[in-house]
């Protein structure tokens, strides 16, 4: 059954042409007002940064010019500012972390920016240094400030693109200096974290000299509990400089070295070596003959005149030196 509109009552018809009537009233109205907010220009430019508790690398002023990069904002119709595009270039910035801008009623651009935090310098071999985030991402240095986070020197490598095993570093890395940045005391501690060839840590403290070996970046609190608990107890009764070595490495227990105990065990071992190398280079001297009849032990100068002992000492046996007590 098609229907018309003589098959519509009158009060009907009339309800539908006035929606109709409306709803193109409406868009009307909506495209003059877009048309109208287009020709408005741009009055200014708000920049708020966040992010950065501690450090500030970048300023307003600095944003304001990577903007302006592409052209004059101030007195631009809105219209023709793409704001996406400008997201974009900011987040170019390796400082940047994310950024977002709109306009206000007053056609005000309002610019949010989040800034990387950097939690550790990373020295690579050689001298090059650089920042990471929380997010491992490298982060060049800044002319205005220095940063106050844990140091970590040794870094095997500067390329862009790291090998996995250096990516897997860096990530330790961040673990480490996420765990020292979280408690004071570490962080007013340790003077820097050593990276050995092996790709482990070995920590340098502020106060005293010992090497502490933390290994990987695994269990850190247990590690870490393992070694405030040992200065707590071992080293106020033998004093901060008795031992020379501390490794964490092994469960419920620390290895701790006492200063000048590794050191005499590789002189007693150097010496044996020494001592060793003068055998094999000695050239024995021939003894002379002896008459027997004038020997009370005939038996002895048997011996010497057939030289059984009169051998080379390279075929002797040597009796190993003692190992050295600690």
């Amino acid at each position: 059954m098609k229907l018309s509109l003589k098959n519509i009552p009158w009060k009907k018809r009339i309800i539908q042409t006035v929606w109709i009537l409306f709803g193109m009233g409406a868009m009307v109205l909506f495209g003059a007002a877009m048309v109208k907010k287009n020709q408005k220009t741009c009055t200014g430019v708000q920049i708020e940064i966040s992010g950065a508790s501690q450090h500030m690398f970048l300023d307003e002023k600095e944003i304001l010019q990577i903007l302006n990069l592409t052209g004059k904002l101030k007195g631009t119709p809105t219209g023709k500012i793409n704001l996406r595009a400008l997201e974009k270039v900011l987040e170019k910035n390796s400082w940047i972390q994310n950024a977002e801008m709109y306009f206000d009623n007053n056609q005000l651009l309002e610019v949010k920016v989040i800034e990387r935090q950097p939690i550790a310098r990373v020295f690579v071999q050689g001298g090059y240094s650089f920042y990471v985030d929380s997010a491992a991402l490298r982060l060049p240095l800044s002319d205005k400030l220095s940063a106050r986070v844990p140091v970590f020197t040794s870094f095997p490598s500067s390329k862009a693109i790291l090998a996995k095993p250096d990516s897997s570093l860096l990530e330790g890395i961040v673990k480490l200096a996420s765990f020292i940045q979280a408690d004071s005391f570490w962080m007013a501690q340790i003077a820097q974290v050593n990276i050995n060839p092996h790709h482990k840590f070995e920590v340098v403290p502020l106060i005293g000299d010992q090497l502490i070996i933390v290994g990987d970046a695994d269990q850190l609190d247990k590690k870490f509990n393992r070694l405030k608990a040992f200065y707590q107890q071992a080293l106020l009764q033998q004093g901060i400089n008795a031992y020379e070595k501390l490794d964490l490495r092994f469960e419920n227990q620390i290895v701790a070295v006492r200063r000048g105990a590794e050191k005499a065990q590789i002189d007693s071992a150097e010496a044996k070596k020494k001592l060793l190398e003068l055998v094999e280079k000695t050239t024995p001297l021939p003894l002379p003959e002896v008459d027997s009849s004038k020997v009370i032990n005939k038996k002895i100068a048997h011996q010497i005149n057939n030289k059984e002992i009169n051998k080379p000492l390279t075929n002797r046996h040597v009796s190993p030196m003692p190992k050295s007590v600690h």
